[in-house]
């Protein structure tokens, strides 16, 4: 049997982190190691308890959650936030943040994306990314892939699994519908984001956007 996954809960409201602890602990993969509830807290957490996932909440006291995120550097950072939070999740991007969790989300939702962060892979709620690229993008799809085509340095199957990462897929829909193994599509993922000098798959998301790799 495999270690539990290690989450480390950060809210400024007690009853939302003994909300995600019940949810979170009655699974048995996954175990919450701490709590936090600003900022401050988590990052000096985060670095001894050296969680898995870290599920973060933005508006918080003493420190925010965009500050402690950009704070954690390769830790992996759920974000929490809420349709009328655009100009956080930007910030949040910036910072570092793996992924994006909207607080309406159902229990079930909330374990599937936790367990997904750990895996290495990045929750990109499909209204948050739509909202973030028609903000930061307008345009750019169809102008860019004249002016800024893909690098020659990926082969033509890494500029196809770039295609689907920027349409949101996971590696394991990448693998059904290419027929490939999904250990191979993480492989490929790791050499594109090395290759490209990005971040995280976030960032291979508004790459493959902005390439005009996705038609908008």
């Amino acid at each position: 049997m495999t270690d539990p996954i290690r989450i480390l809960v950060v809210d400024d409201q007690p009853l939302m982190r003994q909300g995600f602890r019940l949810i979170l602990d009655a699974q048995p993969d996954l175990t919450v190691v701490g709590e936090a509830g600003n900022g401050a807290d988590a990052v000096e957490l985060a670095r001894d308890l050296r969680p898995d996932v870290v599920l973060m909440d933005i508006r918080m006291p003493i420190l925010d959650g965009i500050t402690a995120t950009s704070q954690m550097a390769g830790v992996k950072v759920l974000v929490l936030t809420t349709f009328g939070e655009d100009e956080y999740v930007d910030r949040a991007l910036i910072a570092g943040a793996s992924g994006f969790l909207l607080k309406d989300a159902t229990p079930d939702q909330l374990v599937a994306a936790v367990r997904t962060a750990a895996r290495g892979d990045v929750i990109l709620d499909p209204s948050v990314t739509r909202r973030l690229l028609d903000r930061v993008l307008p345009g750019l799809a169809k102008s860019a892939a004249v002016s800024n085509p893909p690098p020659a340095v990926l082969s033509p199957r890494e500029t196809e699994i770039l295609r689907l990462v920027g349409q949101g897929l996971s590696n394991r829909e990448i693998a059904h519908t290419l027929t490939l193994a999904e250990p191979t599509v993480k492989s490929h993922v790791s050499h594109i984001l090395t290759k490209l000098d990005l971040r995280d798959r976030v960032h291979a998301v508004l790459y493959a956007h902005h390439h005009g790799l996705i038609q908008t």
